[in-house]
């Protein structure tokens, strides 16, 4: 039976790699801008605080829901670029983490529709004949939660295409080893938050030390790709074996 072996004589492409660092760059910084508009916004299990949150910011809700499509798109754009710069190493692993990669961004660009779901409500005078104050207040939580679940969904995704792109980094020979086990970790630390979100609700706290690893290291890979595309020192060639 023919398998694919781990290619040994390739070299880091610096073009790939920094084109690759902008893209991941740049996924991490609207990732985070959205998420921390959101979760300034939103307080789940109040509907009624949230409903006044969302009425007071509404411009800035709707720039932070469209930065964060933006965002998925930039994340897929990224993992495309990673699996360029990877696939030398072995194809089809690195087709398996961006076919992950692409089910997950789906999952969430699905989940993002229902933050719309609060200015439809609002702008709709259908919906405000149709129910009480309160129960629209309830409503539009009802689809926040319902975003909040879908966004845990893609976790499963976000989470398994991190160990098979840890993989490759830490076998290619031009990118660090350190970085390879630091990505491998943040696929536990998405799959545990995936598990604890629907199979123990209430002890957030375990996923704090995943969460600390993955900032870590999704920025680190970003910086060292940007890093790494703008030192003109020739890269070493790779001495990993199958």
């Amino acid at each position: 039976m023919k398998t694919e072996k781990i290619n040994s004589t390739i070299t880091l492409n610096q073009k790939d790699a920094k084109r690759t660092g902008f893209f991941y760059l740049a996924f991490v910084i609207t990732c985070i801008f959205a998420g921390v508009v959101r979760s300034n916004l939103i307080v789940y299990g109040d509907a009624v605080k949230t409903a006044e949150l969302l009425s007071s910011s509404a411009s800035l809700f709707r720039i932070s829901s469209v930065v964060d499509l933006v965002s998925a798109v930039l994340f897929l754009m990224a993992a495309w670029s990673l699996y360029i710069l990877l696939k030398p190493v072995q194809k089809n692993i690195a087709l398996l983490f961006l076919l992950l990669n692409a089910a997950g961004v789906a999952v969430q660009c699905l989940s993002l529709l229902f933050l719309f779901a609060p200015a439809i409500i609002d702008s709709s005078a259908d919906f405000q004949r149709a129910f009480l104050p309160d129960q629209l207040n309830t409503l539009k939580l009802l689809f926040l939660n319902l975003h909040k679940s879908g966004f845990t969904i893609a976790q499963i995704f976000f989470g398994t295409w991190l160990f098979p792109l840890g993989y490759l980094t830490y076998r290619s020979g031009f990118m660090p080893k350190w970085l390879g086990i630091l990505l491998m970790a943040d696929c536990v630390g998405c799959l545990i938050w995936f598990f604890q979100f629907f199979l123990l609700p209430g002890l957030e706290i375990i996923t704090y030390p995943g969460l600390a690893i993955g900032f870590i290291a999704e920025f680190s890979l970003s910086l060292w790709l940007i890093w790494a595309g703008l030192n003109k020192q020739k890269q070493p060639a790779a001495n990993t074996q199958a």
